[in-house]
C-alpha cells in the first residue's frame, strides 16, 4: 500500500469514501455530502490532500489544511476517512504517519485535531499511541446523525 498525493483519476473514490463518513454522521461535522463539483473543489482547496492506494484501488484519503490563520497559521489540522470495507487494516496509521510528515514538510509546526469524538475509541487510541496529547473534553460538543449530542476531544502533537 502506498499513500501519494491525490489525483483527479481518484475523485470518484474519494468522494464516495468521504460521503460514507458523513452519511454515518458520528466524525466529520460536515452535513452536506459532495457531488462531483464541489468534491473537486473541496479535494483541490486543501494545503494537501492524500490517499492510500493499493493495486490501483483507493481506501482512504486525508485532507491537511490550517487550523487558523495569522499568528496561528502555523497550526495545521486533518481529518481522515476509510472505506467501510477496508477498516481494520491499519490505513488509517499510515495515513497519519504521513500526515505528520507532510505537515513538517508544508512549514506547519503543530498538528491539531478540534474534534475527535470521545467515542471515536479507535482513533483516540491511534492519536494518544502516535504520541498526541488531549487537550481537554467539550461536554456535548458533537451533534450525532440521531441528534443526541457526545462529547469530543481536542488533539495535538508537535511536528
Amino acid at each position: 500500500m502506498t499513500v501519494r498525493a491525490y489525483q483527479a483519476a481518484d475523485l470518484p473514490a474519494m468522494i464516495r469514501i468521504w460521503n460514507e463518513i458523513v452519511d454515518e454522521g458520528i466524525a466529520f461535522p460536515q452535513e452536506e455530502l459532495l457531488d462531483e463539483k464541489t468534491g473537486a473543489e473541496f479535494f483541490a482547496g486543501q494545503s494537501y490532500t492524500g490517499v492510500a492506494e493499493e493495486d490501483g484501488k483507493i481506501l482512504g484519503l486525508y485532507i491537511l489544511h490550517p487550523n487558523n490563520v495569522g499568528r496561528c497559521g502555523h497550526i495545521c489540522n486533518a481529518s481522515y476517512a476509510v472505506a467501510s470495507e477496508a477498516r481494520g487494516q491499519h490505513i488509517g496509521e499510515k495515513l497519519v504517519l504521513d500526515c505528520l510528515k507532510m505537515g513538517k514538510e508544508l512549514g506547519f509546526r503543530v498538528l491539531q485535531f478540534n474534534a475527535v469524538v470521545e467515542s471515536n475509541v479507535h482513533a483516540r487510541h491511534l492519536y494518544e499511541r502516535l504520541g498526541f496529547k488531549q487537550l481537554g473534553t467539550i461536554t456535548g460538543g458533537f451533534r450525532m446523525k440521531d441528534g443526541h449530542y457526545e462529547n469530543i476531544c481536542p488533539y495535538f502533537r508537535e511536528l
